[in-house]
């Protein structure tokens, strides 16, 4: 079994039959002499047969059987489920990098379906969808009352074939509708830049490739920014990361950290609890890092950025993270059909548990709405634009004091400030996350030095001391592994905490 930790606010629907035979014995032998067990047993049985033999029209047994397998998983809290045979493909699939649809990882709150996040460079993404929007409609069709499964049976179809779907969103008067086309959706889940003399890494996912992935990609973005000495810092992008599988998060934030605890999950179950310990090495060879966040970071996101926090390893800018603090394990129940259940909690380094809190970033920074182009070619020009310097004016003396080398590296500083400034009208969450890394570098911080600067991510009781966490020894199969998705599925060194969000 794996251990997956990934956002959803409700998990897709299923069922078999299987689940509820093994069910009643395993509480009845738990449980010794405890006969109401049975009794409830008997009287679901009861029920069955009567729905089967009076219900006005003839009802499938395995349908009526997984409804109710459903309703009992559902019941317990939003990320258990049921994985049918067609789901668990489906999740095995997306955490193996492909699968087809429109790219967004969808739950459910309060019987409608809620984005969690789209993922990059999909037709969801591409056409505006945003964490937090609501889907309505499907084709004019209302998802009223469906599970979470049948209406992401609606989202889903032919590959190249056109969807409508209707849009709620906050500040908007009215529902909107948007039109997308289906297409294989092949993650990319790890993708590099270099702005000015920062590194940028964007994560989108934590799936089997994400750790090596991003290894690689960093080592090349760094050699293109002319060799770790020309690097001011790093930013680890985790914005709209819905999570994944926790031994990537696990492997993701030790890529960063030379010691002391990464993360620890606390279940019912003792093989359900383990702490996981960062060994020496570091990528970024301790300069700077921001990590960036928002309401679409989720699950292994925040667990590789409440690590990150807590050790004062890296500034947090954004805004507040989705607050998914369980782990849920995927259970295989058939040879083709699986369970996921809720089986623990997850606690930063610190000891917090970010359930339904999310993490707060060190630096609150909202991303502005995009301005349409009209918008910016009716602008007036600030003042700015019109000032004039010294070498404007008629007869300024030249500088000759200054060689030709000095001259092209004033030159490219100017071009940075200005690709800087361009960033910051098409990003402005992440120019102002290379903006930190630039003042950083102009007073020569060392990452300790801003670790040490940076206001506490966390006070209080529930701190604990750092000579604990380092002497935590690491747990090594402190869980069962198990299979599990995002949005409709999702599954190293140890185990991987999840919650399946659900992908049409």
């Amino acid at each position: 079994m794996k251990n997956y930790l990934m956002a959803g606010i409700g998990g897709t629907l299923a069922g078999i039959l299987v689940t509820t035979q093994l069910a009643g014995p395993l509480v009845a032998q738990e449980s010794g002499r405890n006969t109401s067990v049975y009794e409830q047993l008997d009287l679901f049985g009861n029920v069955f047969e009567r729905v089967q033999q009076d219900y006005v029209e003839q009802v499938d047994s395995k349908t009526l059987i997984e409804a109710a397998i459903n309703g009992m998983l559902t019941s317990l809290d939003p990320h258990s489920s049921f994985l049918s045979a067609s789901d668990y493909e489906d999740m095995q699939t997306q955490t193996r990098g492909s699968f087809g649809g429109l790219g967004i990882e969808v739950g459910q709150e309060d019987g409608l379906v809620k984005v969690i996040s789209p993922m990059d460079d999909t037709p969801a993404a591409n056409a505006g969808i945003k964490p937090g929007d609501f889907i309505t409609h499907v084709n004019g069709e209302s998802l009223m009352g469906l599970t979470l499964d049948e209406s992401v049976e609606k989202m889903r179809g032919p590959i190249g074939s056109e969807v409508t779907v209707t849009i709620l969103r906050e500040g908007e008067s009215e529902p909107f509708d948007v039109k997308m086309t289906r297409e294989t959706i092949r993650l990319t889940v790890v993708r590099t830049r270099v702005e000015g003399n920062a590194v940028v890494l964007r994560v989108a996912t934590f799936n089997d490739e994400t750790y090596d992935t991003l290894k690689s990609e960093l080592a090349k973005a760094v050699e293109e920014a002319g060799g770790i000495d020309k690097v001011t810092g790093f930013v680890l992008d985790l914005r709209n990361n819905p999570g994944g599988l926790l031994d990537q998060a696990v492997l993701v934030s030790d890529a960063f950290l030379d010691k002391g605890e990464i993360v620890s999950t606390r279940g019912r179950q003792p093989e359900e609890s383990g702490r996981w310990n960062a060994e020496p090495g570091d990528l970024a060879q301790g300069k700077p890092m921001v990590v960036l966040i928002n309401g679409g970071s989720a699950s292994a996101s925040e667990i590789v950025t409440g690590a990150l926090q807590d050790h004062r390893r890296a500034i947090v800018v954004g805004t507040k993270s989705f607050g998914k603090g369980s782990v849920q394990t995927v259970m295989p129940v058939t040879s083709e059909s699986a369970i996921r259940l809720t089986t623990a909690l997850y606690y930063t380094p610190s000891g917090r548990s970010i359930q339904a809190l999310g993490i707060n970033p060190d630096i609150i920074v909202q991303q502005p709405p995009a301005r349409p182009a009209d918008e910016e070619e009716k602008a007036p020009r600030s003042a700015s634009n019109f000032s004039t310097s010294e070498r404007d004016l008629r007869g300024a003396l030249n500088n000759d004091s200054i060689s030709d080398e000095e001259r092209r590296q004033i030159e490219e500083e100017a071009k940075q400030v200005e690709a800087t400034a361009k960033l910051r009208d098409e990003d402005y969450q992440l120019a102002y996350a290379v903006d930190i890394l630039k003042g950083l570098a102009a007073v020569d911080f060392s990452a300790r030095e801003v670790a040490d600067a940076a206001k506490p991510a966390v006070t209080g009781e529930d701190a604990t001391s750092e000579d604990a966490r380092e002497g935590a020894a690491p747990a090594t199969d402190a869980a069962p592994a198990a299979e599990a998705e995002p949005a409709v599925g999702a599954p190293t060194p140890t185990a991987r905490p999840a919650n399946r969000p659900t992908q049409p």
